[in-house]
Parts: structure tokens; sequence; C-alpha cells
């Protein structure tokens, strides 16, 4: 019997800029090696709030109504033909990019950078903020019994950390630094600190981010209060007593990327994880005289199942990143909430079933 006949799909609809509603869309039935899902929670990502407010992420543009939501778990409640790896029941995290798994990037594993990339919620490809929802099999992941819906779902910043980190080369003993305390810094101090970081500095603009970060782990807190990229500099050197061999930039900012490049120890690494502008002006003469290397950072690749081990093992706790929880017929308001970050909001939460 299809568990989905007759069932309603209330699903998160982005008609364009500024335009959210909950309507009813079609219940999706698994193609081979897919599988059928009752979606459980969906975390709001920042790319969503851009979606939502600006019609447009980077590169990306919505030109036509699309489902949003990617970070996501649920239940399988159908199995496509082909599928071995789960059974119906199973409590899975869902990867949200499909690969083509056929072109160099993807057989060189890194398919987070495969041009033929379909990734939930990224125009025009609908997302996972909906009560029914199909994806690959072997882009689901089980999630051991002790580790919640909610976890799983924020499985997804957390690969985003991993690979971060993995950029960075964070290790043993390194010096981190961390520009911008919001969600995407926050996942990124916990990742440092569990890889074996010496010292994770953060920085952010908004005092109450910044006892967040010291509540969860952060050796020094700086408020980042000038826009003089040197002098914070110098800040940073006066507060850590070090000079970072990493940094990890999540804000996007200008300035703040400016204060990376020139924070790092000469012969370290920036990492630009946060997004902006379309152009920014970097001290390129200065980085490239100090050997300080600047790499990017696009989603992640091969990322989940050590997301799913670090929770699962306690290495790494998400669950204070969690402020606020809505119901899925709330999320507009949820959206207001994740936008606005009122009441302290840090990862805020829709609960779709």
């Amino acid at each position: 019997m299809d568990p989905s006949k007759d069932q309603q799909n209330l699903s998160a609809v982005l008609k364009s800029a500024g335009e959210l509603v909950m309507e009813n869309t079609p219940v999706p039935h698994p193609a081979n090696n897919e599988v059928q899902l009752r979606m459980q929670t969906v975390g709001i990502c920042g790319s969503d709030v851009h979606y939502w407010e600006r019609g447009y992420c980077g590169r990306f543009v919505v030109t036509s109504p699309m489902i949003l939501g990617h970070e996501a778990s649920g239940q399988v409640i159908a199995l496509g033909a082909g599928v071995k790896n789960l059974a119906v029941g199973d409590r899975v995290a869902i990867e949200p990019g499909i690969p083509c798994h056929h072109c160099l990037f993807c057989k060189e594993g890194r398919y987070n950078l495969c041009r033929e990339m379909r990734f939930n919620a990224t125009p025009p490809v609908d997302g996972s903020l909906r009560q029914i929802y199909c994806h690959p099999a072997d882009l689901c992941f089980k999630l051991p019994d002790h580790v919640s819906y909610e976890e799983g779902a924020l499985l997804e910043p957390l690969a985003v950390a991993i690979h971060s980190c993995r950029r960075g080369n964070v290790q043993l003993g390194s010096n981190v630094l961390i520009c911008g305390a919001g969600p995407i810094g926050l996942v990124c101090l916990l990742t440092a600190k569990a890889t074996g970081a010496n010292k994770v500095i953060i920085t952010d603009i908004v005092e109450g981010r910044l006892q967040v970060a010291k509540n969860l782990g952060a050796d020094v807190t700086i408020l980042a209060d000038t826009k003089d990229a040197d002098k914070m500099a110098e800040k940073i050197h006066a507060a850590c007593q070090c000079f970072p061999d990493v940094t990890l930039e999540c804000s996007g900012a200008a300035t703040s990327l400016q204060t990376a490049v020139y924070a790092t120890r000469p012969g370290g690494s920036v990492v630009t994880v946060g997004r902006g502008a379309k152009s920014v002006e970097m001290p390129i003469n200065y980085a490239s005289s100090s050997e300080v290397d600047i790499k990017g950072v696009f989603r992640y690749a091969n990322c989940y199942p050590t997301a799913v081990q670090m929770v699962a093992s306690g290495a790494v706790n998400l669950k204070p990143l969690v402020t606020h929880r809505y119901s899925l017929q709330e999320s507009l308001e949820a959206f207001k909430t994740a936008k606005t970050g009122r009441d302290g909001a840090i990862k805020v939460i829709i609960n779709c079933n």
C-alpha cells in the first residue's frame, strides 16, 4: 500500500522575492535508487533567507516558484527500486546536493564542484521544507538512535564546517581565528575544537553572540568594533598573544576579509567560508608577500559520515545552537526570526511532522 496515497504535502514555496506562501504541492514518488521521506526537521540557512528577502544568493537567482529548505532530516516511508542501504522506518540526515557522478570533479572526489550539481533550494531545484520529499538513497545517512532529528538537520552546517577546517588544514595544535559568530562560525568553532585546535579566537560585531561563543568553548572572544582592518588585526594579536595559523572567515564582510589576511601568520591560510558582495577589495600584495594562502569553500564533499560520527560520539554538541522552533505552518514567522535574529536567535528550526 502506498503510504503517501491521498496525503497532502504542505510546502514552503517561494513565489518571488519577499513572497513565501504555504501551499500543497504534489506528493513525489521515489524513482529508482530513491527513498520517499516524511520530513521531520528543517533548519533555516542564511541562503534560504537571502532567497526569500532578495530573490538571489550569490550567482543563483530565483526565476520561478521554488520550495525552500536544505538542512534536513526525515524518516523513510517508501523505497524506490534498487535501494539496499535503507529500510522503511530508518531515520536519516539528508545530504542535499545531488552530483552527476560522472564528471572529472565527481571522479576526483570533489563532487561539490560538479557543474551539473542539483542542490536543494538552489534555483531551479526545489528544497525539502515540506511534508513528503524524495531523495537519492546514497545521500541519506542513517542516524544512530540517540541522535535526534534536529541534530540530523544540523549535520548540513556541520559538514560545511568540517570541509572548511579541512581546507584550512586545521589540526592538533593549530591556532584558529574565526571571523563571525553566526551559526556557521559557531559550528566552525565546535569543529575546530573537536579537531584538536590549541586556541580558537572568534570575532563578531554583536556582544551577545560572542557570549554564546564563549559558552561553546571559544578561548578568546573579540568585539569587532572598528572597520580599520589593520587596527582590528592588531587588536586580535594583542588579545590572543599569537598569530593564527588558520583564519576561517565566516561573515563575508569586506572589512572582515581584509582583517583575516592581516591577522593570519605568514605562511598561514585564510579560508573564505562566508558569502558577501560579488566583488571585494583585498590586500593581495600583503597576502602574496606573506605567503598567506586564500582558499575558497563551496559547500562540502565526503563530510557527512564524519559529521554523523562527530555528533554520535559526543565530540561535537550541536544542541545548544537551536534557539527557536516552529511548526511547518509557521514557516513565515520562522523566516522572520531567522532574518532579524530577534530574541537572540541563532539556529531556527522548523518541525515538519
